[in-house]
């Protein structure tokens, strides 16, 4: 006979402490990054294997791969693609690789790693994807790789785009 342990006493109900219980947040764990543009982007949190921040050095030029890709690094023994994520999206602007350290967004896909530069980390933000619009203003290089968008702020004039990591993962794109 096993017997009930001292610390589920009671009536055999969840009797919480209501001031331990924690509210529950609205939506999904998202990771908010810019890109040179100083646009905002999510990612779902589930598909992100790891954010790290490296120095640029760390990353090993590959010649005559598309001009998307930085070249390749060594992720806890598995060498994986970097991409210049901002002009996978279109943006003029390339990636300032002169810095001492740079964000790195391992995106996981089954077996497929790639790790997506960026400008600058944003931060964790639970966001409801059921409050996502149509992007509007939208590159015709970007439209493809998003899900849509969130109108931030008092005035709603802040954008956050949201992306699809999978149509990343699996876009023509990276053989050009």
């Amino acid at each position: 006979m096993v017997s009930k342990p001292d610390f589920l006493g009671g009536s055999g109900q969840d009797d919480f402490r209501p001031e331990l219980q924690v509210e529950s947040p609205e939506g999904e764990l998202h990771l908010r990054f810019y890109i040179p543009s100083r646009q905002e982007f999510a990612l779902p949190a589930t598909g992100i294997r790891e954010v790290i921040e490296l120095s640029p050095d760390r990353i090993t030029p590959i010649p005559n791969a598309s001009p998307l890709l930085l070249g390749t690094l060594n992720l806890r023994g598995r060498v994986i693609w970097v991409a210049d994520l901002g002009q996978f999206l279109g943006e003029v602007t390339p990636l300032n690789t002169d810095r001492a350290e740079m964000p790195v967004i391992a995106v996981e896909e089954q077996d497929t790693i790639v790790g997506l530069a960026v400008e600058g980390i944003g931060g964790m933000d639970w966001l409801d994807v059921q409050h996502l619009l149509p992007p509007t203003s939208v590159p015709d290089t970007m439209a493809p790789f998003l899900r849509g968008e969130w109108l931030l702020g008092a005035e709603k004039k802040q954008c956050l785009r949201l992306l699809d990591q999978m149509a990343i993962l699996r876009s023509a794109r990276w053989a050009g």
